[in-house]
């Protein structure tokens, strides 16, 4: 089925296969997308609780924007590191009727500015903009370098913060054994920093994001960490942002923890900051009931 989807590649991509404001009451809502066909998460799973920080959610119509006669939103989707289109293939069919999406490549450089520059080269003249982790860096200097083109943000998982020293020396690390032959993409050791314990022994879940950093390579992830590892404090231009803003990331995100997230929303003037209960690192694959709810309601609200 044709779900009106453009993913955004470079001509190698296959070379690498080896919350408004703090409220005082925090009120609580349940997802109701139904899961699609290839769901990770089981038909007779409990549906995963979010917690929200502001009041209720009113749905209501899209701004008005002059896009050929589609009624439809664009939306250009960003991954995080070592994650391609397949982060997202949960959200683009509960999303198609309600955007056209673009999901970009984030491995052809490394820095955060070029990598800002290349989605702003083949993303449409207005968008609304997500990006996990690695993909929110990359969304918050597309709002230091062209933030009229941006409808409304969602930045998943993401940090404000530049690359502590002990990170960027982790990542240097990795980047030397990289150099020496020794990609192997995620591994099963690195999973319970990912998702949530519940999950880890998910075994689609879990071939799922392998498969993806097979696909980026260890090119592509030593250009991506060395755009982490130089990636600018967004903390000073973060009361710029004037859009509609949705921050949200797992209750038990080990690498951007709640607290994290919790200082970038206040950060961000009428910002909305959402929980995902029961969920670590990649919220789109983790909990796709949950996530596709959310960015659903975000794209339809004003």
């Amino acid at each position: 089925m044709n779900h009106a989807v453009k993913i955004i590649t470079r001509p190698d991509a296959n070379d690498n296969i080896a919350a408004w404001p703090f409220a005082t009451a925090q009120t609580s809502m349940v997802a109701s997308m139904p899961p699609s066909p290839r769901s990770t998460i089981p038909l007779s799973a409990p549906r995963p609780q979010l917690s929200t920080v502001d009041g209720q959610d009113r749905p209501a119509p899209a701004p008005a924007i002059d896009n050929g006669g589609e009624s439809r939103v664009e939306l250009v989707l960003l991954p995080g590191l070592l994650c391609d289109h397949a982060l997202w293939e949960e959200q683009i069919p509960h999303l198609a009727d309600t955007a056209l999406i673009n999901v970009m490549d984030l491995t052809g450089h490394d820095s955060v500015t070029a990598l800002a520059r290349s989605v702003l080269s083949a993303a449409p003249p207005r968008f609304a903009l997500a990006g996990l982790s690695m993909g929110g860096y990359v969304a918050m200097e597309i709002m230091r370098q062209a933030p009229e083109r941006v409808i409304k943000l969602a930045l998943i998982g993401a940090s404000a913060r530049p690359d502590a020293p002990e990170q960027s020396a982790q990542r240097r690390g990795f980047i030397k054994t990289t150099h020496l032959g020794k990609f192997r993409g995620v591994t099963s050791r690195l999973l319970p920093q990912l998702i949530h314990p519940d999950r880890v022994s998910d075994a689609a879940l879990a071939a799922t994001i392998m498969a993806m950093a097979r696909r980026v390579g260890r090119e592509a992830f030593i250009r991506q960490q060395t755009a982490i590892i130089g990636r600018p404090d967004s903390r000073p231009s973060l009361s710029s942002i004037a859009c509609p803003t949705l921050v949200l990331g797992g209750r038990e995100d080990l690498l951007t923890p709640p607290p994290v997230l919790a200082e970038l929303a206040a950060a961000i003037t009428g910002a909305r900051h959402v929980i995902i209960e029961e969920c670590g690192h990649l919220p789109p694959l983790e909990r796709p009931q949950a996530m596709s709810a959310l960015l659903r309601t975000w794209l339809l609200q004003g």
